[in-house]
């Protein structure tokens, strides 16, 4: 069956994110970009099923400016077959993202739409659930862990009071949790392989989709620095702060 597995560009987990001077957002420019974790996670998934025999072909899909290429490029190195990219420097968000996404499923026509539960950028967690709704598919977020068998899926996911068992029909939309599997490190030759691989490039236009932001940002903020401890002379005291000060009891 054919997997479609959706990557956005984001800034490096492990650079430290600074907030523009006139607070409209946060720096990007020169700053390193990476793949999203969670998307990370779901190109995993697509790669171990396809190793697994159950997948004959790896979509991947990215969103954005003319950049985003490496991160496709970089999905192909770690076993996707093809990319395409939808390009535009325009700010997309979540629904745009998921229409995006509809009308290249309704081109692509795969069984299986695996996403990142959330972007570490924006951290909206809407995108995967509006594109089930869209297409009218089941899906199954936050999962950890997910078997396929014929036309239906088991599927682990995480929940607020631990885990739920799922069996879903496809085709599907499912959302990456961290505990479905630990991303493979690319190799240089694989990168190497990943150059010849075909990527196409889009126009949200020449898929019918209006990106134009339905949402304002007014302002960003860092967060307040965290204030220094203070030593407490017995239990009395340590009571008496954590009640009229912290007002946490």
């Amino acid at each position: 069956m054919k997997v479609l597995v959706t990557v956005k560009r984001v800034i490096d987990p492990y650079v430290k994110v600074r907030v523009k001077s006139d607070g409209s957002g946060v720096e990007t420019a020169n700053v390193k970009m990476a793949m999203n974790p969670f998307c990370e996670i779901a190109v995993e998934q697509a790669v171990r099923m396809k190793e697994a025999g159950v997948v004959t072909e790896i979509v991947v899909v990215s969103i954005g400016v003319q950049q985003c290429q490496e991160t496709l490029r970089t999905a192909m190195a770690m076993g996707a077959d093809r990319g395409i990219l939808v390009e535009t420097a325009a700010e997309v968000q979540p629904l745009a993202v998921a229409k995006l996404v509809k009308a290249i499923i309704d081109k692509e026509q795969p069984k299986l739409v695996i996403m990142g539960k959330q972007a570490i950028d924006d951290d909206s967690n809407q995108a995967g659930q509006m594109v089930s709704a869209l297409l009218g598919w089941p899906q199954a977020a936050f999962t950890s862990a997910i078997t396929v068998s014929g036309d239906t899926a088991d599927v682990t996911r995480e929940i607020d009071g631990g885990m739920e068992k799922l069996t879903i029909t496809l085709p599907a939309v499912v959302t990456t949790d961290l505990r479905l599997n630990e991303p493979r490190y690319v190799t240089l030759p694989n990168i190497m392989k990943a150059k010849k691989k075909p990527l196409e490039v889009l126009k949200p236009e020449a898929l019918g989709v209006d990106v134009a932001p339905r949402l304002k940002i007014l302002k960003v903020e860092e967060p307040p620095k965290r204030s220094a401890g203070v030593k407490v002379a017995d239990v009395q005291e340590l009571v008496a702060k954590l009640k009229n000060e912290a007002r946490v009891i």
